[in-house]
């Protein structure tokens, strides 16, 4: 006896399940700055939702990344740490402000060009973001190669860039 054949549903149910799980894996094992990134990658994602959704006039579809989007945002406006360098965490924080705003505004006019400047500054924020990722990285591993190819680890002291959200 053959079992029987999946339908597509049971795919697409089964595709999610895997996605879900691929997900929650992805953010129990990542750092705090590729958790900062993946929440960038959901906001843009959410926000390109919406845009579509205002496209097709699919009321659910737009809400749907209207509201995800802007709770993204939100969740990154209110996890910047002011310690380490106050002049640019308050001017990051106005920056999520006015991308929460103009979602806000996005939303009730159904302006999609209002909606694309923030995806627009989402992205540019993405790509910020990637770039001081890198430059820590680096600033890692040459601070270990100093240490370890020194052996007296008597040279200048390098302050790692802080990324904690």
């Amino acid at each position: 006896m053959t079992p029987p054949a999946r339908t597509d549903t049971s795919r697409v149910m089964t595709d999610t399940k895997t996605a879900n799980a691929y997900l929650k894996t992805r953010v129990m094992t990542a750092s705090p700055e590729e958790l900062r990134l993946l929440l960038l990658d959901g906001s843009i994602k959410f926000a390109y939702q919406a845009r579509t959704g205002l496209q097709r006039r699919d009321h659910e579809m737009t809400y749907l990344g209207f509201s995800q989007c802007r709770d993204i945002v939100l969740e990154l406006l209110n996890t910047i740490r002011v310690e380490p360098a106050p002049e640019i965490a308050r001017a990051v924080q106005e920056l999520y402000t006015f991308m929460y705003g103009e979602l806000v505004k996005a939303s009730i006019d159904k302006d999609i060009a209002r909606l694309d400047e923030v995806i627009e500054l989402l992205e540019y924020e993405r790509e910020t973001w990637v770039m001081a990722i890198e430059r820590a990285a680096d600033e890692r591993e040459a601070g270990m190669a100093t240490a370890l190819g020194s052996g007296t680890g008597t040279g200048p002291e390098r302050k790692p860039i802080s990324f904690q959200a």
